[in-house]
């Protein structure tokens, strides 16, 4: 395979990083008015990305100019060109960032551990971001992402688009109106089987790499592997630690994103886990993660704890719970428990009271909004991002602190935000970074 290109070669081949030492980042933009489209660029078009893409696109504001996948076949690039044939196509994210004039904002869509790879080169180069959820694959990239959308002035997103629905905002303001009194603990989980752990351990052998696969530009920043077709691309690289975070990274930025909001919480000072034995190439198959939270305005005590469960049929019981057992509690979602009675709130359904009182209370629905046609008018100037990086990158650091607690099950934690200091166990600091593949390391703020 050719060698790869690092962040500062593709910069140098392409001519500006001279200039870039005497304009900031906001000059290599355009300046948008109320009467521009914003020009759009998308690095992975399938799957995922297909449908942020095109909700995205559903407004008349917004021109696709550029897209990019490592896969050119008709289910990921070739798909998108189709339907936007006048776009630029690429297959390297690298080779898109240096033709920086050409658009104004990116919508990155690929596997987690490229997220914040292609994320900060962009928003150093003045590009608002949209990125899909959990925001980074590392606690340090998450505070990473969080200090360079401020420093570069850029709109930003995460992709958890639930956040905008109704069900979510209508459980946000429940508690916020006090309806179920000051909050007393939480619960949450996502007890679906985890179907993309395929294989124990990684498979011996390799194939043939098709001609419509870029596989070294997939891999980025990961070690090198061998090509295996369906064990990692297109969509069960979430088995793996080198790509992913588990089934707390996949659902952790979904479901923990209403208990965030509703109850105001910052960033944990504790956390444990328990888990199931994993080695290091997949991740865990069972687990149970405790965060353990200062209080705020809408909490009981001066500490409030959010425990999470994951796995197949894994959730608390009823009885754990204090619930009466014709309560029926969904197979995602979390419960909050509060001084007057308690909130359910599955994953993407409406949320339920629980509790005597609740028996004839009409619940006023709080409107929708549009996740994605939101980010593309904020960049515009003329809305709002309600998950920008400065919510999202607390919430990511969070959640993949939960990850790191996996990796040091039955261990208790302490969380030091402000430092960037976890102690309680003599790998847990180095976990909170990763070793980068040599001639892909990221550019930091």
């Amino acid at each position: 395979m050719p060698r790869p290109v690092s962040r500062r070669r593709f910069l140098q081949s392409a001519a500006f990083t001279a200039a870039s030492a005497s304009l900031s980042a906001r000059s290599w933009g355009r300046v948008l008015g109320a009467n521009d489209r914003l020009r759009v660029a998308s690095i992975g078009t399938g799957g995922k990305g297909w449908s942020d893409l095109n909700d995205t696109a559903a407004t008349p504001k917004v021109q696709v100019v550029a897209l990019c996948d490592i896969d050119e076949s008709k289910a990921h690039l070739g798909q998108a060109a189709e339907k936007w044939p006048d776009a630029k196509t690429y297959t390297d994210w690298r080779k898109l960032l240096a033709d920086a004039k050409s658009f104004d904002a990116v919508i990155v869509s690929t596997p987690d551990h490229m997220h914040a790879p292609i994320s900060l080169p962009a928003m150093q180069l003045g590009k608002h971001v949209q990125c899909q959820k959990p925001l980074t694959h590392t606690v340090f990239e998450a505070r990473q992402m969080r200090l360079a959308a401020k420093k570069y002035n850029v709109v930003t997103q995460m992709g958890n688009q639930i956040q905008s629905h109704e069900a979510y905002r209508t459980a946000v303001k429940l508690v916020h109106d006090g309806v179920i009194g000051k909050v007393k603990e939480v619960h949450s989980w996502q007890s679906g089987a985890m179907g993309w752990i395929l294989v124990d351990d990684r498979p011996a052998g390799m194939e043939p790499i098709p001609p419509h696969i870029h596989w070294d530009e997939w891999l980025g920043v990961a070690p090198t592997r061998p090509y295996l077709p369906k064990i990692y691309h297109s969509f069960n690289w979430r088995a793996w630690q080198d790509f992913s975070n588990g089934q707390l990274g996949d659902f952790g930025c979904h479901i923990l994103d209403p208990v965030f909001g509703a109850l105001k919480l910052t960033a944990p000072t504790a956390v444990r886990a328990e888990a199931t034995p994993m080695n290091k190439e997949i991740w865990y198959r069972k687990s149970k993660v405790t965060w353990t939270f200062p209080g705020t305005e809408h909490t009981a005590d001066k500490s409030v704890r959010v425990t999470w469960y994951d796995g197949a049929n894994h959730m608390p019981s009823k009885a754990d719970l204090g619930l009466e057992a014709n309560v029926a509690l969904p197979g995602s979602g979390s419960i909050v428990l509060g001084q007057k009675g308690s909130l359910i709130i599955p994953h993407v359904a409406m949320p339920q009271l629980v509790g005597e009182a609740f028996q004839d209370y009409k619940m006023a629905v709080v409107p929708a909004r549009n996740h994605y046609t939101s980010w593309a008018h904020a960049c515009l100037g003329e809305d709002t991002a309600t998950s920008n990086f400065d919510y999202s990158g607390p919430l990511t650091e969070t959640v993949l602190l939960g990850t790191i607690a996996n990796r040091l099950a039955e261990t208790d934690l302490a969380w030091d935000a402000a430092n960037m200091k976890l102690t309680g166990h003599a790998r847990a600091q180095d976990l909170l970074k990763k070793p980068y593949r040599s001639g892909w390391e990221p550019s930091w703020i």
